[in-house]
Order: structure tokens, then C-alpha cells, then sequence
């Protein structure tokens, strides 16, 4: 038996969700007028319609987080950014 496939990382961060009923999924959507962009986030259990909160972010983009520039003009990021274009396409 082989074993089953696992991602190659560690969750960093965890959110509890709250769990709803059937019925009560039922009338947010009717209240929604079935647009899911009607929704509160709380009401979504699972998000199959955005990528937005559905993976851990790794150690490392949490590190980028606490480290990065954010200067709106001449910021390291944004160098840091171009360089890595031009390595990967040729493109200043």
C-alpha cells in the first residue's frame, strides 16, 4: 500500500470557521439573491469561488510580511522584484 500523497509543508497559521446548517446556508443565499459575492465571509465554510484565504502562507512569505519595504517610491521590494524579471524573462 502506498502512502497517501502529502503537501510538502507545514500549516503556520490556523482560523477557526464557524459551521452552519443546510437551512441556514439556504436563506443567506436567498437573502443574497443567489450572488455569491452577497455572502458575508463568516458564511462561507469552504471558498470555492476565490483563492482568498484558502492556503497557509509559509514561513518564509510570513517572514517577507515582517521584512519587506513599504515605501511607495525607491522601495527594495520593488528592485528586488525587477531583478528577478529580468532573470527570468530578459525584460528590464
Amino acid at each position: 500500500m502506498e502512502i497517501p500523497f502529502a503537501e510538502a509543508y507545514r500549516i503556520k497559521m490556523v482560523e477557526p470557521l464557524k459551521k452552519s446548517t443546510r437551512a441556514e446556508r439556504e436563506q443567506w443565499l436567498k437573502e443574497a439573491h443567489y450572488n455569491l459575492f452577497g455572502l458575508k465571509s463568516e458564511q462561507v465554510y469552504i471558498d470555492c469561488l476565490t483563492d482568498s484565504g484558502t492556503g497557509a502562507m509559509s514561513d518564509r512569505q510570513w517572514a517577507a510580511m515582517m521584512t519587506g519595504d513599504e515605501a511607495y517610491a525607491g522601495s527594495k521590494s520593488f528592485f528586488q522584484l525587477k531583478e528577478t524579471i529580468f532573470n527570468i524573462t530578459g525584460f528590464e
